[in-house]
């Protein structure tokens, strides 16, 4: 065997060997290379997506509770004055009440002490007349002078 020989059957199994993986391996393995490299830049893009987004609803998160927050004190705030409207409503309810029973009281008051005055008046016009008989000694006839027992209760 001759060196020169298989040197040279050598080189031309290397350069065909080449040429077959530049023809057949090579674009394979650049498509594939290049399809793997979009994957992973796609994945990128994604990530990056995927962070605004979540910051995008962490600051909506923020923004809504910060809103509720509002409306809740709002209507905490509503309930309290609705309350002490209600707790006005009531004293201005029990002073119309206390009021009502107070007037009641005075005019049930009112309407003894007249009737007292009249039970007065005509037991003083009995002690009158029985004081009458016992100076005058004579026996004096209520039922006939009941004009002038009357005219004298009403006088007392």
């Amino acid at each position: 065997m001759n060196i020169n020989l298989t040197l040279i059957g050598q080189t031309l199994t290397f350069f065909v060997f080449i040429w077959f993986c530049a023809k057949f391996i090579w674009p394979v393995l650049i498509s594939m290379m290049e399809e793997r490299e979009k994957k992973i830049a796609d994945g990128l893009e994604a990530a990056e997506r995927a962070d605004k987004d979540l910051e995008l609803a962490q600051h909506k998160a923020v923004q809504q509770m910060s809103e509720a927050k509002k409306d809740a004190a709002e209507i905490i705030e509503a309930a309290n004055k609705r309350a002490s409207q209600i707790v006005e409503e009531a004293k201005d309810q029990a002073r119309v009440e206390g009021d009502r029973i107070k007037a009641a009281a005075e005019a049930d008051v009112e309407q003894e002490v007249s009737r007292a005055k009249e039970e007065l008046r005509g037991k003083v016009a009995a002690l009158a007349l029985a004081g009458a008989e016992k100076v005058l000694g004579a026996s004096i006839d209520a039922q006939a002078n009941s004009e002038l027992v009357n005219q004298l209760a009403a006088d007392l």
